[in-house]
């Protein structure tokens, strides 16, 4: 019988799935000097999400003389809380489930893309202040402007497609995929990040959070954005995230917004979580949503079987095909 730390939380029909199979599941939060004092190592497999962090003092403290920790779990796709180095020099396998929140990070990157250029989130605001700003909230069409993707995986293709869809121009920026992709979705591929910039009005964050990509959209790249859709229509620049955070500077994006560079503001991830007293909440073109692209009951359900399989073949003596080490 195996032992299975949950951390943040997981479909209760997945435990199901693994208690079934005659294992232990514990369901706890630990805290980061717990997670330091080694109480992973009581445990054969941990799933996570965003909250647990698994550095490596963490991993390390995780195995005792080849016992201890065997699996990480990640329920769902960035691993950025993950050091996935120390994790396979002391041999424990790391997995995610990239496929099972995707049509509900679409869709949630979708409703933020139209509330920027509907003025949805503002004009909501003002009717609970008891304004009726009927005139002044004149918003702008998605079609005939350009969408810039950074990064282009599944969510972004998606993304592209529905964007595309409402009659939108798709350009991409991702260094590892090939040409023939963008080119069968309609999508203009490009070479360098600050082209997306200086030819998008729309731009939506879609790469993992590197110290590549770390602040990689700041005020330079916003300032090369034209404000003008290709059907000539002021239609401001909007900028997107939901991602990761860290990918955007977010006192150069406030910045931005308060020199009206920027028109709106969207994220769904912050460099810091859970984001309280962030500056960015006090500016009216700014809305954010707490990290919940893929709080769907559908998503939730399809990460947590998939997970559940995972954890299963681990505990089986198996490695996944899928693990990233």
């Amino acid at each position: 019988m195996g032992r299975v730390a949950v951390t943040d939380g997981m479909d209760k029909n997945a435990i199901k799935l693994i208690t079934d199979q005659g294992h232990e599941v514990i369901e706890k939060h630990y805290s980061r000097e717990q997670l330091l004092d080694g109480v992973l190592a009581k445990f054969d497999a941990v799933v996570i999400r965003s909250a647990t962090k698994l550095d490596r003092n963490v991993v390390e403290a995780s195995v005792r003389d080849g016992d201890g920790l065997k699996f990480i779990g990640r329920a769902g796709v960035g691993v950025d809380n993950i050091d996935i180095e120390a994790a396979s020099e002391n041999n424990v396998i790391v997995c995610n489930t990239p496929r099972a929140s995707t049509r509900s990070v679409v869709e949630i990157t979708i409703a933020h893309l139209l509330a920027s250029c509907r003025n949805i989130t503002t004009a909501d605001r003002k009717l609970r202040d008891g304004v009726w700003a009927k005139k002044e909230l004149v918003g702008t069409e998605l079609s005939g402007k350009s969408l810039g993707l950074i990064g282009y995986g599944r969510i972004a293709q998606g993304v592209g497609n529905i964007a595309n869809a409402l009659g939108m121009n798709i350009h991409a920026y991702d260094p590892y995929v090939p040409k023939e992709i963008a080119k069968k979705n309609n999508c203009m591929l490009h070479s360098d990040v600050e082209s997306i910039f200086r030819m998008c009005t729309h731009v939506s964050i879609h790469c993992n959070l590197t110290e590549e990509t770390y602040h990689l959209v700041n005020s330079s790249k916003i300032d090369l954005m034209p404000g003008i859709g290709d059907d000539g229509i002021h239609c401001g620049n909007h900028l997107i995230n939901c991602a990761r955070g860290g990918i955007i500077n977010e006192n150069e994006a406030l910045e931005a917004l308060k020199n009206g560079k920027l028109s709106s503001l969207a994220l769904d991830v912050f460099e810091n979580e859970p984001a309280i007293d962030n500056p960015l909440f006090e500016h009216e073109n700014f809305h954010g949503t707490p990290h919940i692209g893929a709080a769907t009951k559908e998503a939730q359900a399809r990460i947590g079987e998939e997970m559940a399989a995972l954890v299963i073949e681990s505990l089986n003596g198996k490695k996944p095909e899928t693990s990233l080490n």
